[in-house]
């Protein structure tokens, strides 16, 4: 279906608009997402930053605690009852702790028995509960957390943990304590201290400082085993680099690697389907380090959100602009819908109908106005054409007559009596051409000529027929062809004030010997085959053309036709040009006459047509074209 010229104008602009409105938005996207991503980087690292010196604040604060506890218990070392109000004290002073043990060494107080270790925990009314734990199922001094304070010689923080002392209001959960061992005289190992922290406490602490809904964090020790993970499953038993094997994603193994060197940071990737920021940095005082995964689902959500937004505004306004510019410019163009109907009727022969009046003095205007002027125009250039077609069918009427009359003119009966094979062809390049031929026999002699009028069209056709016309008059005087070239000649030059000449081979041979008279008149020298075999040309001498030089004395001269076929052409033979200005040239003229044996006149003058019209290959010609054959049989 044709489109409406407003539709496509439409189209276009829309088009334009679009492309630009495109090009603007992916350029502020591109400023807007840099910017949002700068931003986004700036506030995780500030949120890390504020994590971190959170932790780091209780960290120190249990650290601090453990210190001055371990003061006082040097202090009251030979009084084992103390450790009661130093472990209770300590949690009263310290909500940030959920527990604390005072443990030595078995039968260190051979009073108290083989096991004596005060611990202290919150209870679930607030008030500061603690017990003497140890006993045959519960070894305290076995665990892992008092073998390694007593294996180091110092303090440390350990691994996570599940709780198993089974006290009164505490929930079996995971614990990291720091531990600090007991020497007495700064020497001799006694016992432990703890400080225990639930990590469940310090997950909600840095849960509460995500910048995200769905951000997470984590906390490595040093050996990347996770302290602090959402998943509680993996603290007892994965760490960074068995879950980046599991998932098969070195990056995760790299951040890992970069958070157990201290370093800080970001690192992008992505995990599980989704593409994470990662922004980590250490714990100072303890070795550790920490790291927020905020999604970028979350971190570009409301920038995506905004951008669909922005794309279906601009659709939408695109769709709006469309309907918008097809109703504007429908408007604007209705004179021109209107103006193509009347050219409609103009183009169907109504030139005389009115076209529509517009008053405007834009293009339109000037269009209709323009329309008027082709409109009287058309009428008076149809009138004329009218007029000069038909003269030019008179001319082309008559110029079909002048053609029959010329080819009527030379003779076409070739019919001349036993041993004489004879045929000639001519074909003018235009309506009417100036080659000429002619033959005729009288007592025993065959008088024949080919000719070739210097120019085209009708002069040179009526030169030709007055040419022709003298060639019969005075070579039926039985006059040679020398004095025939001669009359010819002078009768022609007396009068020849346009100055056009032709080019004649005139020939008188003797039908009982076989011997031809003949003069060239600056003609192409005729070829002779024997039988058509080899071909050659005829020698001639040099004579001038018939009309230049009144009074010219032409020389002739005579060969011996016996046994030889004689051919005659004009030049729009051998200059015969294709497409590519190549001519049909002498060469091929001889070789085309002598391919083949001689088989009779017609013959040899259809080959050397056919030869001619695939060389030409449907090209303009650019000359007359007449052959003539003769073989003599006596």
């Amino acid at each position: 279906m044709r489109r409406s010229l407003s539709a496509r104008l439409s189209f276009w602009i829309v088009l334009a608009a679009a492309l630009l409105f495109f090009v603007m938005i992916l350029y502020l996207v591109r400023v807007w997402h840099s910017g949002v991503g700068e931003e986004v980087d700036k506030d995780a690292e500030q949120v890390l930053e504020n994590a971190v010196f959170h932790l780091d604040d209780i960290l120190e604060d249990a650290e601090w605690t453990t210190s001055v506890l371990a003061w006082f218990v040097d202090r009251d070392l030979d009084r084992p009852d103390m450790m009661i109000p130093h472990a209770t004290n300590t949690l009263r002073y310290n909500t940030t702790l959920n527990s604390c043990s005072i443990s030595f060494e078995p039968w260190f107080y051979p009073k108290k028995g083989e096991y004596y270790s005060i611990f202290s925990w919150h209870g679930p009314d607030g008030k500061i509960e603690w017990e003497q734990e140890g006993d045959d199922t519960y070894r305290y001094f076995e665990k892992e957390w008092y073998q390694l304070s007593k294996n180091l010689g110092y303090d440390c923080w350990t691994k996570p943990y599940l709780d198993d002392t089974n006290a009164p209001g505490l929930d079996s959960e995971m614990y990291i304590s720091y531990c600090n061992p007991i020497f007495k005289d700064n020497s001799i190992f006694v016992g432990v201290i703890t400080l225990d922290l639930s990590v469940k406490r310090l997950s909600e602490t840095l849960y509460n400082v995500k910048p995200y809904e769905n951000a997470y964090c984590i906390m490595l020790d040093e050996d990347g085993e996770y302290l602090v993970h959402p998943d509680a499953d993996k603290l007892m038993s994965h760490s960074i680099f068995t879950e980046a094997e599991d998932l098969s994603l070195p990056a995760l193994a790299e951040l890992g690697e970069a958070m157990g060197h201290q370093e800080k940071g970001k690192k992008t990737f992505t995990m599980d389907g989704e593409r994470y920021n990662v922004y980590f940095r250490p714990i100072p005082t303890t070795g550790w380090s920490i790291a927020i995964f905020c999604p970028e689902s979350d971190i570009y959500g409301g920038y995506n959100r905004i951008q669909r937004n922005m794309i279906i505004i601009l659709l939408v306004g695109l769709l709006l602009m469309f309907f918008l510019s097809v109703w504007l410019i429908r408007r604007q163009i209705a004179p021109l819908g209107r103006l193509a109907e009347e050219a409609d009727y103009i183009a169907s022969g109504n030139f005389e109908r009115p076209l529509p009046s517009v008053d405007r003095d834009d293009e339109i205007g000037q269009l209709n106005r323009s329309f008027g002027n082709m409109q009287s125009s058309l009428v008076q250039h149809i009138n004329d054409l009218t007029q000069s077609t038909a003269t030019r069918e008179r001319m082309e009427r008559e110029l079909q007559i002048a053609r029959n009359i010329q080819m009527g003119m030379v003779p076409h009966q070739f019919d001349l009596g036993a041993g004489i094979d004879l045929y000639a062809s001519m074909t003018p390049a235009r309506e009417v051409g100036g080659d000429l031929y002619d033959f005729f026999v009288q007592d025993d002699h065959l008088y024949l000529c080919i000719g070739d009028v210097s120019g085209k069209g009708v002069p040179a056709s009526l030169f030709m027929s007055v040419a022709r016309g003298m060639f019969r008059v005075v070579a039926r005087q039985g006059m040679p062809p020398e004095e025939i070239a001669r009359r010819i000649n002078d009768t022609i030059s007396e009068k020849n004030d346009q100055m056009i000449f032709v080019t004649m081979f005139i020939a008188d041979i003797n039908l009982k010997t076989g011997v031809m008279d003949y003069c060239n008149c600056g003609h192409n020298a005729p070829v002779l085959t024997d039988g058509g075999k080899k071909a050659g040309f005829l020698e001639c001498k040099s004579n001038t053309a018939v009309g230049i030089m009144p009074g010219f004395k032409f020389e002739g001269q005579s060969a011996d036709l016996r046994g030889k076929v004689l051919f005659l052409y004009t030049d729009g033979l051998n200059e015969a040009e294709n497409s590519s200005h190549e001519q049909f040239g002498n060469d091929r003229m001889l070789a085309e006459l002598g391919r083949e044996p001689f088989r009779d006149a017609r013959t040899l003058v259809d080959r050397l047509s056919a030869a001619v019209n695939s060389h030409v290959a449907g090209a303009e010609p650019s000359d007359d074209l007449t052959m003539l054959c003769l073989k003599l049989s006596l």
